[in-house]
């Protein structure tokens, strides 16, 4: 979104920021480096680019081979500071994402967050003898030299085309996209030609030790709920459906979804919406209003949430996405050379 009667404040904003970014070029402000191989998954701008199904899809790939840790912020947690994710966290005490990858994944490999990077980056390291540690959303975070960047950028909002807060989304100049090594740009459409692929190239100008790949969302073929509870898609149409949201852009889930029914009704929320009680009344009064055959879908981090309320448990469903890579074997290949090379 573009607010041009605010780019006289964006151009203070691109002075702090500016200033700020030379100082760790320049090496004034320290910027901590580990032996351990660090991969950064992050982006330029406010708002979903697709950050979480690739920290999921690394953290995946990994665990098959490497003591593999994941370590975010914590984004709407009620608690501070460092914080394993295990069978007794909630979405409270860790945060909505962290929540999303255990009860996914459990065990399979560490999930922990610290708004503090570099002291929980080394603890989580030294404390679960990790071989690798993903890093969510820390491209700004310059304290923390990760060894390994990856930069998402949505197909429909890519960074070259957007502008610096408040006029724009970007939290830093374009110029931040140089320490990339992958610039990955998400949320493709299904059929993505050569000849736009290239286009894309051609604006983001990659250097010459960057590479540049696509990426879709692939929805699940099913949606869960609680007690093992599953729903093929294509049953979806039989269905009144209620849709909650509180993801930075539900737009990929409403076309996705308009495939399948078109009795749809949202209730959008704000990114990391910390529901009220008064929140969860009317969600149900919505859905009372429904017909005979309804339910509630959702996302599968907002699922985290809402399914903690007792009058929303046995209602609602998620709907699970991964991230689909083109050239996936040629992407893998350079994040396990990296890995390799520690």
């Amino acid at each position: 979104m573009k607010r041009w009667y605010l780019y006289p404040f964006s151009l203070g904003y691109h002075m702090v920021t500016g200033v700020r970014n030379t100082m760790y070029d320049l090496g004034i402000f320290k910027s901590t480096k580990f032996k351990t191989p660090i991969i950064n998954v992050g982006n330029l701008s406010v708002g979903g680019s697709g950050k979480s199904p690739m920290v999921m899809y690394l953290a995946k790939s990994l665990s098959k081979y490497y003591r593999t840790g994941v370590l975010s912020r914590g984004y709407g947690r009620l608690t501070k500071g460092y914080e394993v994710t295990n069978y007794d966290s909630n979405y409270k005490t860790v945060g909505d994402e962290a929540m999303q990858l255990f009860e996914r994944f459990k065990n399979r490999f560490v999930i922990a967050v610290s708004e503090d990077r570099v002291p929980g980056a080394k603890k989580v390291i030294d404390d679960m003898d990790l071989d690798v540690l993903i890093l969510d959303d820390a491209m700004q975070h310059r304290a923390i030299k990760a060894g390994f960047n990856i930069l998402m950028t949505d197909f429909n909002d890519p960074y070259f085309k957007d502008h610096l807060l408040p006029a724009g989304d970007l939290r830093e100049s374009r110029t931040g996209s140089q320490r990339a090594d992958i610039i990955m740009v998400s949320k493709c459409p299904d059929e993505l030609t050569e000849e736009t692929k290239q286009y894309y190239i051609s604006r983001i100008r990659p250097t010459k030790t960057q590479k540049v790949f696509f990426s879709s969302i692939g929805y699940d073929e099913n949606v869960y709920g609680t007690r093992d509870k599953m729903l093929p898609d294509n049953n979806l149409n039989y269905y009144d459906i209620l849709l909650i949201t509180g993801i930075a852009n539900p737009k990929p889930l409403l076309a996705h979804l308009a495939k399948f029914s078109q009795r749809v009704k949202h209730l959008k929320f704000r990114d990391h919406h910390n529901f009220s009680d008064a929140d969860i009344k009317n969600i149900v009064a919505e859905y009372q209003k429904l017909g005979e055959y309804k339910l509630i879908l959702t996302t599968e981090k907002d699922y985290v949430r809402l399914k903690t309320f007792d009058r929303l448990r046995d209602l609602v469903y998620y709907w699970p996405i991964n991230v689909i890579i083109d050239k996936k074997e040629e992407f893998n290949q350079v994040i396990m050379n990296y890995v390799n090379q520690k």
